[in-house]
């Protein structure tokens, strides 16, 4: 059997935050990843709970799938992640890009968190490098640095045939993600994306979000081929000057999304809350006047 025939990808749209996850596995395996597992956030009560995670295991309890591993594309700035809720019900550790770090040290400073907070990664299970390779089953996954959003994205490209990008690119008639948050850099997008357009045109590209316009359905997947030409920020050949500017001015018009402020701080601990304080009560900081 082909192994690129054996590797399904079902995919989970968080309606809220507009957040696609996914389960990719080998059909024959049984082996699996979950790519960017959701929390569910009520920011006005401030209550988690954890329905879509729980769709998650439900799925993956019905294929009868072994999962190996929950993998970040980075600290999202848009949700919580659901990672540690994944790693006890289905005993599968947590891996994210190695400049994770990076991000750490940006924002322990932003959120003045405790002396206790080291920004070494240790949060996750392991931290992962450009060009590293690992297996599941008959999945071979490559792990691609795809700074620009973050210092710390990463891409997996499975078998060569798929890949998961997280927020580098979003559909053709969407563009491309936001730079301006700590650590951003538009013309590192810009050169990371040129590294995904090296991929055969062929492979299916799969986005962590999707704003789709008026009329459109949310569609979680692209190819490489169909950015390439078709994307509005970067296809057709466009300059990285003519990138960074349109970039650079759009950004300037941005509001922060709705969520990066209790986000991040979770986020960058792996999804883990903060420690709760001498009342049992766990609090997430607002730093005024930061973002």
């Amino acid at each position: 059997m082909n192994n690129n025939n054996c590797v399904q990808v079902k995919e989970f749209l968080d309606d809220d935050s507009e957040t696609f996850s996914y389960v990719v596995y080998d059909a024959e395996s049984k082996g699996a990843v979950i790519i960017d597992p959701v929390l569910d956030f009520d920011y006005a009560s401030g209550k988690t709970y954890t329905q879509s995670a729980e769709r998650i295991i439900r799925f993956v309890q019905e294929k009868h799938l072994d999962v190996a591993w929950v993998l970040e594309t980075h600290a999202h700035a848009d949700h919580l992640s659901a990672a540690p809720f994944l790693k006890e019900q289905l005993k599968a550790p947590i891996a994210i890009g190695e400049h994770i770090t990076e991000v750490q040290k940006i924002f322990k400073q932003v959120y003045n968190l405790d002396k206790e907070f080291l920004p070494n990664g240790e949060h996750f299970d392991r931290l992962l490098k450009d060009g590293d390779v690992f297996h599941v089953g008959n999945m071979t996954i490559r792990v691609i640095h795809t700074p620009g959003h973050t210092p710390a994205d990463i891409a997996y490209l499975i078998n060569e045939s798929k890949v998961f990008v997280g927020d580098t690119l979003f559909n053709p008639d969407v563009g491309t993600a936001r730079c301006d948050f700590p650590g951003g850099s538009a013309s590192t997008l810009y050169q990371s994306i040129q590294t995904l357009f090296k991929l055969d045109t062929t492979t299916e590209m799969y986005i962590c979000h999707d704003y789709p316009p008026e009329g459109r359905e949310h569609q979680c997947k692209t190819s490489v081929g169909e950015q390439k030409q078709n994307n509005i920020h970067v296809g057709k050949n466009t300059s990285e000057e003519q990138f960074v500017k349109w970039r650079e001015e759009r950004d300037a018009t941005l509001n922060m999304p709705r969520l990066i402020i209790p986000a991040i701080q979770v986020n960058i601990r792996a999804g883990q809350l903060p420690p709760a304080e001498n009342n049992d009560t766990v609090y997430l900081k607002v730093p005024l006047n930061r973002l």
